[in-house]
């Protein structure tokens, strides 16, 4: 850096993504092999994900697994933050509408102005999938949410909370729900399987269609972040993200998604415990955060960069309790960059008089 020239002014922002573990009302049946909360229960559980959110602090909250909008509102009031825009589509708690029904939906909290916010429930035309037993997967189960936001200092983005298809065997039922497969035999439970990861990869394949609509030929920084239910290598993941492509075909930078945990600045303390969810005992990392090559510190387009990216999941060890969540909080720090100040330009040396003759006194 020259001695007169003045470093990059930053703007900051908190971005965090928490899988809540079905966020209901109290006394409110979300599914029928669980109890409903009771109002201890419910209380427990806002309270301590009030707590959560007021050590993550995040400018933008991204959360799955919410049963009813209410709840939410309830956690986000017992952490003692100000959120101006809270949405959970499909969730609402109103006279007409009694929360999420059949499964839980992703929604956000956000301290920015919010231009625009639109859930995505159908797969692209054309793009629909056929799963064995099952017939065409043509909608996500928990549509994805995206919300153009604006900064302070102008900027705009675009965020995109997702929460992919589990692992869990998706078994055949009759329309009263009852089991129509021998959970028992070991074959079928490989079909079940196979039906999940189907339907992922489907969803997968439709939350890349959206990334490229959000990213092609502008200049509008993406977030992505939420639980997709599989690791950072992963086949879905990497489909979703695509950034392989950029080793062969340079314009690919372009729609391609970056792990926010890779782009961390040098003097981040990268840990080598970062995981979100623990399994028969092993740890995994299912909740990520992604950006666009905006975030890239030296790409072509960069508006910003990852400062630092950190793992909230100590509670992961003191036992499964329904009160608070299986899964760990991720959170990332991002800065971007602040319009030239006046002061920055009025002291940068002047350019140099080539015209003046060389014996002009000095």
């Amino acid at each position: 850096m020259r001695p007169n020239e003045l470093p990059q002014p930053l703007d900051t922002l908190m971005v965090a993504t928490c899988n809540v573990l079905n966020l209901a009302n109290p006394g409110r049946l979300f599914y029928e092999n669980q109890d409903p909360y009771s109002q201890t229960e419910f209380e427990r559980k806002i309270t301590w994900l009030g707590e959560r959110f007021r050590a993550l602090n995040a400018d933008v909250l991204a959360v799955q697994e919410v049963w009813d909008d209410a709840a939410f509102k309830g956690a986000l009031g017992r952490g003692g933050l100000r959120y101006d825009f809270v949405a959970v589509p499909g969730a609402e708690n109103n006279d007409t509408q009694q929360g999420a029904q059949g499964t839980p939906r992703v929604g956000l909290a956000t301290r920015l102005k919010v231009e625009a916010l639109q859930s995505f429930a159908d797969f692209p035309p054309g793009f629909q999938v056929d799963v064995p037993g099952i017939g065409q997967h043509t909608r996500f189960e928990r549509p994805p949410l995206v919300a153009t936001l604006r900064m302070k200092h102008g900027q705009t983005l675009n965020v995109l909370t997702a929460h992919l298809k589990s692992k869990r065997p998706k078994f055949l039922q009759d329309a009263l729900g009852q089991p129509t497969e021998d959970r028992d035999d070991r074959k079928v439970v490989a079909l079940a399987s196979l039906r999940s990861l189907i339907m992922r990869g489907a969803e997968a394949m439709a939350l890349r269609c959206l990334v490229i609509d959000l990213l092609h030929r502008t200049s509008v920084p993406l977030v992505v972040l939420g639980d997709f239910n599989d690791t950072p290598d992963s086949v879905t993941t990497q489909l979703i993200c695509a950034t392989t492509d950029i080793a062969y075909d340079r314009s690919a930078r372009d729609v391609a998604l970056f792990n926010a945990y890779d782009l961390q600045g040098d003097f981040a303390l990268k840990k080598d415990v970062a995981y979100s969810h623990i399994h028969q005992g092993a740890p995994y990392v299912l909740d990520q955060i992604l950006v666009s090559e905006e975030f890239l510190p030296n790409g072509r387009n960069s508006v910003g960069d990852v400062r630092r990216v950190d793992y909230f999941n100590d509670h992961l060890h003191e036992g499964r309790d329904r009160t608070r969540s299986d899964h760990g909080f991720v959170r990332a720090l991002l800065r971007l960059k602040l319009p030239s100040s006046p002061l920055a330009q009025s002291i940068s040396p002047p350019p140099t008089d080539t015209t003046a003759p060389s014996d002009t006194p000095r």
